[in-house]
């Protein structure tokens, strides 16, 4: 029997690092594959490190994945986005990638996805972290787990109507 939330297309944003260890991208994978086991569409930044390996793990279960690009060429999305969309805006599209989810899943990363971590709260979009930033100082509300189900089941659980 599936649940309401594996019926949707749910669009789960994934932000962490562009530069990661080999279990950071295992992670990364997993958090991919659960999302698109449970039917829902994984939307990212499209390049590399973090964003190839979610890409990849939504890909390995036949999910669908977006790629919000900072540069003007589509065809820089990693071989596992199926759906790129060139901004043009460098960084500053560090603003669409947590706006186009209906809920953030975070991962390790940088200054980067510590801006994404921002703009999710800006935009009052539910925040999952998964080895990601401690945030509480900033007053953002971002809920940590320990594991790949946890985090989609957190999203599934923090979008339920």
């Amino acid at each position: 029997m599936s649940t309401a939330a594996e019926d949707s297309d749910m669009r789960v944003s994934v932000v962490g690092g562009g530069t990661i260890t080999d279990e950071q991208a295992a992670r990364a994978e997993a958090v991919g594959r659960e999302l698109a086991a449970r039917g829902h569409t994984v939307v990212c930044g499209g390049r590399g490190g973090t964003m190839a390996a979610v890409c990849r793990g939504a890909n390995a279960e036949g999910g669908t994945t977006i790629g919000i690009l900072p540069g003007e060429d589509r065809d820089a999305a990693n071989e596992f986005v199926d759906v790129a969309i060139a901004t043009g805006l460098g960084h500053a599209r560090n603003a669409l990638v947590p706006l186009n989810g209906d809920a953030v899943i975070a991962l390790a990363g940088g200054v980067g996805t510590l801006s994404e971590i921002g703009f999710a709260s800006i935009y009052d979009r539910p925040v999952i972290g998964l080895e990601t930033h401690d945030v509480s100082d900033l007053g953002i509300d971002l809920e940590p787990v320990d594991t790949p189900a946890e985090a989609v089941d957190a999203v599934e659980a923090a979008l339920e109507p």
